[in-house]
């Protein structure tokens, strides 16, 4: 029997801090995120960090749901400064730099494919080592676009690589590259400069006032996916041809 769109599971791509920061509402709203996957059976592709928001999210979604449930993926030269990650480090370097079968305790498992490793079962999930940066960027959409009705993009803190990943989603939806919701988790008015800037850009012509809501903004984490489930492409958005992407 063919699967259909609505029995697709629904897959959420969190971008996010690869450090706690300094507010503890932000710890709490990763894991209470996590829970409300873990509620309506929401998979989680995320960049494969195992410290701050990154770790909270995955390692909370595993204990309930378990590794099936999370995908991260992270490039390789990130992998070396990974704590998560550092028996791995450790028996790479004991292997001549070979990733081998039954790497370490924090990794059970561990199998090399063509240019990317995938490490299964871990306090993490499943993790995918990729080459590069834009690989990780690629993949993680690529994962978003297979899911079912109310798979997307969510942001909540962090630094200047989760600033660029959520923009640059956004920027990709407005070019008709994809048409899934990216949503905004706005805890403590950590994104109001963001919000203030978006604002402003409509205001001075730059994005059209269509387009300026396509990122989605919610204050609240069980906001987040009834906002993927409803949202609404832009009116403005480019109708470009974009092939497989």
């Amino acid at each position: 029997m063919a699967t259909t769109e609505q029995d697709k599971p629904v897959v959420v791509c969190v971008f996010c801090g690869s450090v706690a920061g300094e507010n503890p509402a932000h710890i709490q709203a990763a894991k209470a995120l996590a829970r409300a996957f873990h509620e309506n059976n929401v998979q989680l592709v995320y960049g494969g960090g195992t410290n701050g928001l990154m770790g909270a999210i995955a390692r909370e979604l595993v204990t309930l749901s378990g590794p099936q449930a999370v995908h991260g993926i992270i490039p390789q030269a990130l992998v070396k400064v990974e704590p998560g990650y550092q028996e791995l480090n450790s028996k790479e370097k004991e292997e001549g730099g070979k990733v081998q079968e039954g790497a370490g305790k924090t990794h059970e498992r561990t199998v090399r494919l063509d240019k990317r490793t995938e490490i299964n079962e871990t306090e993490y999930g499943m993790t995918s080592i990729v080459p590069d940066m834009h690989t990780r960027k690629r993949m993680m959409a690529t994962k978003v676009l297979e899911g079912g009705p109310g798979s997307g993009f969510v942001a909540l803190a962090g630094g200047f690589g989760t600033i660029e990943e959520v923009m640059e989603i956004t920027t990709w939806n407005q070019l008709g590259i994809h048409k899934a919701g990216v949503v905004l988790l706005n805890i403590g008015g950590y994104w109001d400069g963001l919000i203030d800037w978006i604002r402003n850009a409509v205001a001075e012509g730059f994005v059209s006032k269509a387009n300026g809501e396509i990122l989605v903004t919610v204050t609240d984490v069980n906001q987040v996916l009834p906002k993927l489930k409803e949202y609404k492409t832009s009116v403005d958005r480019y109708q470009l041809k974009w092939g497989q992407e």
